[in-house]
């Protein structure tokens, strides 16, 4: 049988979210921007009118306002996005119980089975598009392929409010004059390297010796040339079905850039409890502890692994790890930083009989869980100030970040513009 996967994305979505519940905004240049006092002041979406004027995602506020003079600016309101991604997707359901989220504002959706034919499914398609229209007052870009990741091409090829179809006997005519990066997985690194290969469209990709790929890229270098020949077989997830979780992290742009260790130390302990308190939700353990940087004038950034004795989901043990991390490979301070990241990967079942060594006190090991149990269940019902650390007193700008609380839910484009770096 023949696949009918499409692609949907959300147009220009936190700002099109905004302009529903302020009608005024749609004839104006707006943006949704995070706060400049907690120095997350870049563009998260813009919508039409702003883009046509040069303001782009991912783009510093203040570089926004020069470059498009009267740029209205909205702060994010995540729980309104999230309530309309889930509207949208109450539409997709009456369409196929195969739909796997891609971000806050992008879905695939399996109609293989569902329609009789890849032609029914470009009608399913259109009626979707219009359907979120008219019933939400949102538009969205679809593409529909046999596969996921040209239907994910499709979506961004017209935008907005269209459809754009690429059968399975008219893609080397549609995708190969592509630019490589436009191929999902093509990252700005992989790109250049491509290019400086002289391989720029998908096409050339799809033509390229697989031998030399796997040698410059790996592995990858061999699926990046199945994706851009069409031999992409990756299903869709049914709906409720979320992948594992591989990792749990958080990082954070500081209120003030960090300078000392101390500095840095209480950023960890304070992205740490984060970690630690989700790794327990999950039920989890972390067998590695990552830690990120961005120094203050973005010019140098890193992520450090390091690989526990044991597993753990003890915050203080996470926190530890990272700062070793830290003075491992930045204890030079060759300048301030800007932003850190501590991430728990290797997870394992929190559940998973573990080996002590002769030297620790398993009913130790058990009073430490059932405390870090109690803090963060009072943490959760009155508020993450209830308990802290002596050295959380030291600095209350520093330490009044509350990284679990004030987790960022980010639209994909952001990502696709290289905003996000760790």
């Amino acid at each position: 049988m023949e696949r009918v996967i499409a692609h949907s994305d959300l147009n220009c979505y936190y700002a099109s979210v905004e302009m529903l519940r302020n009608p005024r905004l749609r004839d104006v240049p707006m943006a949704v921007c995070g706060s400049r006092a907690e120095r997350h002041g870049i563009v998260l979406t813009a919508n039409y009118i702003a883009k046509r004027r040069g303001v782009k995602t991912g783009m510093a506020n203040w570089e926004a306002c020069r470059v498009c003079p009267g740029l209205y600016t909205v702060p994010p309101r995540y729980s309104d996005y999230l309530q309309f991604s889930a509207f949208v997707r109450d539409i997709y359901s009456e369409y196929s119980d195969r739909i796997e989220a891609f971000g806050i504002d992008e879905s695939w959706i399996d109609l293989t089975g569902c329609v009789s034919s890849f032609a029914q499914g470009e009608k399913a398609v259109h009626e979707i598009r219009g359907r979120v229209k008219r019933e939400l007052g949102l538009t969205v870009s679809i593409g529909l392929s046999d596969n996921k990741v040209f239907a994910k091409l499709g979506s961004d090829m017209k935008k907005p409010d269209a459809c754009t179809v690429i059968p399975k006997e008219k893609f080397r005519e549609i995708v190969w004059p592509l630019p490589v990066g436009d191929l999902l997985y093509v990252g700005r690194a992989t790109e250049v390297k491509l290019r400086s290969r002289y391989i720029e469209t998908i096409g050339g990709l799809a033509r390229a010796d697989p031998g030399n790929l796997k040698r410059w890229f790996g592995k990858v270098g061999l699926v990046l040339y199945a994706f851009a020949n069409g031999e992409d077989r990756t299903q869709v997830a049914a709906c409720g079905v979320e992948p594992p979780v591989k990792s749990v992290g958080n990082s954070h742009t500081c209120p003030r850039d960090l300078a000392c260790d101390q500095d840095v130390k209480i950023m960890i302990y304070a992205l740490s409890d984060s970690v630690g308190a989700r790794l327990m939700e999950y039920g989890l353990k972390a067998t590695t502890v990552e830690f990120s940087y961005v120094n203050t004038d973005l010019t140098a950034h890193a992520v450090r692994q390091a690989k526990l004795e044991s597993p753990t989901d003890i915050s203080g043990e996470i926190a530890d790890a990272a700062f070793k991390l830290f003075k491992r490979h930045y204890s030079h301070w060759p300048s301030p930083l800007r932003k850190i990241g501590v991430r728990g990967c290797g997870l394992v079942s929190a559940d998973l009989p573990q080996q002590l060594s002769l030297w620790e006190d398993a009913a130790q090991a058990e009073s430490k869980e059932e405390l870090e149990r109690t803090v963060n269940c009072l943490r959760g019902r009155y508020g993450n100030k209830v308990i802290q650390r002596a050295i959380m007193y030291l600095d209350t700008d520093l330490s009044g970040v509350d990284a679990k609380r004030d987790h960022l839910i980010h639209p994909v484009g952001l990502f696709k513009s290289g905003a996000i770096q760790i």
